[in-house]
């Protein structure tokens, strides 16, 4: 199809397979291949009625699925494997070209597109019958599209957040003229701070309704919905100096936030660049942000967020380093030796950490040398003969399984070398290996009577020779 209709467009995307390509062919098909190291062409479904190029199209990958957006007109269609499905029917107006395709940063399944302009985008965000809406707002420059989805804006050029503050205890300390107790009790610690008398006047007052485990409480939930960690610290500070006049205070919900603040502000840094608002980061929970630093390769801060929350080795630290280990074997400038000697380093005894499954990544990328140097670290030999044996390296394969001791393993491998090699190479391998030899004559005195005549015969074993033939007679 490509050498009758050419290309039209291709794009290039990234997924956890490495680095893939999706094509536009003169016929207005799609194909596209998830990794180009290992090139499987994939065609996608036809498009209904497609008689011209897509006015924009991307490419969207997540959790081994991959997917192909496409706008025509007033539609958008989506392409999976198997089926061609409308997303958003009838816009309204055309989705209007190359701009079309930043939607694939923010990908949602339904969308609402509204001609506003900026001047009026917050009314817009307070409309009620758009709570909860994730909507393109495409402004009289082509070059402001902003892209808001609930809790943040994408713009073009830059990246701003402009969203509403659901948190109650927000609104109520900051605005204007708020007597709320979480107001009152960051007045108190500012004055404090100053040393001035105003500040036990506000705490008076809080103390004289019972509300100071209250005002604590809004301190401690408004400081995570501040991005600035200026403002993060004046709030969590007034609830530190609140609790000294609360007695027994559980201090939980001040740990946690202070804990979830930290992993905030150093995902938000502009050298990781993910802004995560505190909403967004109780709703994917601390795995899945896990998942998105190692498919980044931010294998040192995911790892330092692990030891910080103190999370299960397994839930953490092994769970990253084995990702890191599996990218490691891919680095093709180093050798075999290298890289094996520096993930045995990194990893040593780790619980969790199974190097089966990294030797089985380096013999995906053709690195066999590197996956049996990987292996020698394995000490479970049921998880190494599998894979040796997946390698063509069965007698390797069998060395493991006598040395483990496990009867079934060295039978598996056995029968496997049976199939594989021809009889006499068979036979000649077990001569070198007499504890398989031993266990291939007890399986053929019950399985395969006439096999074990001809071992008998190669050995120029004369005296089982002469048993096996008066126990024939016999039976």
């Amino acid at each position: 199809e490509v050498l009758q209709n050419h290309v039209l467009e291709a794009k290039v995307f990234h997924t956890e397979y490495g680095t893939g390509v999706a094509i536009l062919t003169g016929a207005y098909r799609f194909s596209l291949t998830t990794n180009i190291d290992d090139l499987k062409l994939r065609r996608m479904p036809e498009v209904p009625g497609l008689q011209k190029p897509p006015s924009c199209w991307a490419v969207l990958s997540q959790d081994r699925v991959t997917i192909v957006l496409l706008a025509v007109g007033q539609d958008l269609y989506l392409l999976d494997n198997t089926s061609c499905s409308v997303v958003v029917s009838d816009l309204g107006w055309p989705v209007m070209g190359k701009w079309g395709a930043r939607w694939s940063a923010v990908p949602h399944t339904h969308w609402q597109v509204l001609p506003l302009s900026p001047t009026v985008l917050w009314d817009a965000l307070q409309c009620p019958e758009l709570a909860g809406r994730s909507f393109l707002l495409l402004s009289y420059s082509m070059y402001s599209m902003l892209a808001l989805s609930g809790q943040g804006q994408r713009g073009a050029a830059s990246h701003t957040f402009l969203f509403t503050i659901s948190a109650e205890a927000s609104q109520e300390i900051f605005k204007i003229a708020s007597m709320a107790p979480g107001a009152l009790l960051l007045e108190a610690q500012k004055e404090y701070e100053k040393e001035s008398q105003k500040a036990d006047e506000y705490l008076r007052e809080i103390k004289d309704q019972k509300l100071l485990p209250e005002a604590v409480s809004q301190c401690i939930e408004a400081a995570g919905y501040e991005h600035e960690p200026d403002t993060q610290k004046s709030l969590l500070r007034a609830a530190s100096f609140g609790k000294c006049f609360i007695d027994k205070f559980p201090p939980e919900s001040f740990v946690h936030m202070c804990q979830d603040l930290r992993v905030l502000n150093a995902i938000r840094d502009y050298q990781i660049g993910i802004p995560l608002t505190f909403t967004q980061y109780k709703r994917l929970t601390i795995e899945v942000l896990l998942d998105r630093l190692v498919l980044r390769r931010l294998y040192p801060l995911a790892i330092r967020i692990c030891e910080y929350l103190r999370l299960s080795e397994i839930q953490g630290v092994s769970r990253i380093l084995a990702h890191w280990a599996c990218y490691k074997v891919q680095q093709k400038d180093k050798s075999d030796e290298e890289v094996a000697h520096a993930i045995n380093q990194k990893l040593g005894d780790t619980p969790g950490i199974s190097y089966s499954e990294i030797a089985a990544r380096a013999y995906d990328c053709g690195r066999t040398e590197l996956a049996i140097k990987l292996l020698e670290y394995e000490p479970r030999s049921g998880e190494q003969v599998p894979l040796l044996l997946k390698m063509k390296r069965s007698k390797l394969a069998l060395s493991k399984a006598i040395e483990s001791g496990d009867t079934d393993l060295v039978y598996t491998v056995v029968l496997h070398l049976k199939n594989e090699l021809n009889r006499g190479t068979f036979f000649m391998t077990l001569q070198n290996q007499p504890v398989a030899l031993s266990l291939y004559r007890q399986f053929c005195k019950h399985q395969e009577r006439e096999t074990l005549k001809d071992l008998y015969n190669q050995d120029d074993n004369h005296q089982e020779l002469g048993n096996f033939h008066v126990h024939s007679s016999y039976s």
